[in-house]
């Protein structure tokens, strides 16, 4: 049994007072912190870099969870082990040689983690669960905080879930993009055990409302 893990979204927060808004889901209960990192060329966005990462280290100890969304993700690795992340997450997409940079996460002391768009099949990743601590399934087109959740990637987390089971995998399945209290359900349902929410949290008055809430939809705990 795995305990569901809500990692709320820093790009839904408010980026002139960062640090206050990390301390702010920390104390709310958040389990992780989920960083974006945009380069305007894997996805239209820019977000943030290194930098920043570096910069909010110092405001909580909870792991930093770093969603690399940038072309050539290779490049960038060292950085961001170095700026503090705990956790480095890169698209399947991105990658000419996927297994070479998940192993070379690990080799830095950091979980390795793998990400699909919601149109990449799972079975793109198949051949590296020996490798993965992580799959992070996007149900949104990544780019964007406040989209709608796709339903059509239920499906695609019931297929992860079973993956990873046949594998004997213990990596943790990750959904990020459109999770509320209206789908959290769904998507734990289905198998995930780590739940992205940005604009579910950030918009919210009481962000430790908002985490207690989407930890009790998605009930306490969950078969992993």
């Amino acid at each position: 049994m795995k305990q569901l893990l809500i990692a709320p979204s820093i790009l839904s927060a408010d980026f002139a007072d960062l640090g206050r808004e990390i301390r702010a889901i920390d104390e709310g209960g958040c389990d992780w912190v989920h960083v974006d990192v945009m380069d305007g060329r894997f996805v239209p966005p820019i977000t943030i870099g290194d930098n920043i990462v570096k910069a909010i280290r110092p405001h909580t100890n909870k792991p930093l969870d770093v969603h690399l969304m940038i072309v050539e993700p290779d490049r960038q690795l060292d950085a961001f082990a170095k700026a503090g992340a705990d956790i480095i997450t890169v698209h399947q997409e991105a990658c000419i040689h996927l297994e070479r940079a998940l192993q070379y996460i690990r080799s830095l002391g950091k979980k390795a983690g793998v990400s699909l768009n919601p149109a990449t099949p799972v079975s793109t990743i198949a051949n590296v669960m020996h490798c993965v601590d992580l799959v992070l399934l996007m149900s949104v087109n990544p780019g964007y905080g406040g989209q709608s959740y796709i339903h059509a990637v239920t499906d695609k987390i019931r297929e992860a879930r079973k993956m990873l089971d046949a594998a004997g995998s213990n990596a943790s399945l990750q959904v990020d993009g459109g999770v509320n209290a209206s789908t959290v359900n769904e998507v734990v349902t289905a198998g995930a055990d780590v739940i992205v929410a940005g604009s579910a949290v950030y918009s919210k008055p009481d962000y430790a409302a908002a985490i207690a809430e989407l930890r009790e939809l998605g009930s306490a705990t969950i078969t992993g």
